[in-house]
């Protein structure tokens, strides 16, 4: 494997801050800002009291992008709370997914992060009844083509995407982690019923520890787009680092993976986690994953696109085959959401047939 992009080298290890010369750190804040992360360098640099050893010219980039983490920040706690009272009980208590959760939850992977949506998950026997409620309080659905609900009504894990009317804000309403049509399904009452309270949020929820890993595996390594690949592997870097010390997180991780099916994504984000970030991961936690992973002639293939595609989209980050392992991660993405025949049919619809293939009247 080439030599790791500085970005990673610094997130690894933020006590390189103070070697770094001007030329190293330029190239950082040009790929922390292509991947959104600069936000989350800064908060990473501050807990650890070395953004005084930052040069003046890096720390004064940094500090521009305070404002921005502490607005989002204030934006996200806003949201979450017109949310809760436009659902009220129909979704007692609210559970976070993702960046929300992270944020709200007070979690080291929510400091500094951007994200565009809020996430939420609950019972599909209430998709109704809360969807309404939204569109009551000002959500209306983003996709009007009747192919695209039918989509994602029929066939996904989530209601269509929502957009507040007036704050243009976006809900993704969730009832499961992974589409109907999944090769895998974990059951969504097993992670509900294990969900935690937010200490200090009353009505909010996040998933367990573990089940909070494992989704955001699932995110990371079942979809086909990496454009948020490199913060999405950083999310599990300081999850892991959160949680590993927390007694009997790391002994019950595998059994929890094995129970919903999610023991691939699993030894996917261990091993790239301890590849690119350095990730603390008990040896004895990657062998009981080890017969969970693919045969050693895929894992070198899936070695050589995960270690391009999971990089900072950066052209200092590129080689010759970076845009061939996106595209093959990309074909898998979507061959892991479904079937053949309903694979074919949705991308030759979204090719040939979708509104915007099409051409404009006047």
């Amino acid at each position: 494997m080439k030599q790791l992009p500085v970005l990673f080298r610094l997130l690894a290890d933020p006590g390189r801050a103070a070697s770094l010369g001007l030329a190293d750190w330029d190239l950082a804040l040009r790929q922390a800002t292509s991947t959104n992360l600069a936000p989350a360098l800064l908060a990473l640099l501050e807990a650890h009291g070395l953004l005084a050893q930052v040069p003046a010219q890096p720390r004064a980039q940094l500090e521009w992008v305070r404002a921005l983490a502490q607005r989002h920040r204030q934006a996200v706690r806003f949201e979450v709370e017109c949310i809760q009272q436009a659902l009220g009980e129909k979704a007692a208590p609210l559970l976070l997914l993702k960046g929300a959760a992270y944020a709200m939850a007070g979690l080291r992977a929510g400091a500094g992060r951007l994200f565009a949506d809020i996430d939420i998950m609950v019972p599909k026997a209430r998709l109704d009844e809360v969807e309404g409620a939204l569109m009551l309080h000002g959500w209306v659905t983003a996709q009007h083509d009747a192919y695209d609900q039918r989509y994602y009504r029929q066939w996904m894990h989530e209601l269509p995407p929502m957009q507040h009317v007036r704050r243009r804000t976006s809900i993704d309403v969730h009832h499961a982690i992974l589409p109907e049509t999944a090769p895998v399904r974990p059951d969504p009452a097993k992670l509900r019923a294990a969900a935690v309270p937010i200490v200090g949020n009353p009505g909010l929820a996040t998933l367990a520890p573990g089940d909070m890993v494992l989704h955001s595996a699932v995110h990371l390594f079942f979809d086909g787009e990496f454009d948020k690949g490199a913060r999405d592997l950083l999310d599990l870097h300081r999850l892991f680092e959160e949680f590993g010390p927390r007694p009997g997180f790391w002994e019950a991780l595998p059994a929890r993976a094995r129970a919903l099916e999610l023991g691939r994504p699993l030894f996917y984000a261990l091993r790239y986690g301890r590849r690119l970030f350095g990730t603390p991961v008990p040896d004895a936690v990657l062998a009981a994953l080890a017969p969970l992973g693919p045969n050693p002639l895929l894992l070198a293939l899936m070695d050589a696109l995960f270690e391009r595609a999971l990089l900072p989209m950066h052209a200092s980050c590129d080689d010759a085959f970076t845009p061939a392992a996106r595209f093959a991660l990309y074909v898998r993405g979507n061959w892991l959401r479904m079937p053949p025949l309903l694979l074919a049919r949705h991308l030759f619809h979204k090719a040939f047939l979708s509104k915007k293939h099409q051409p404009e009247t006047a």
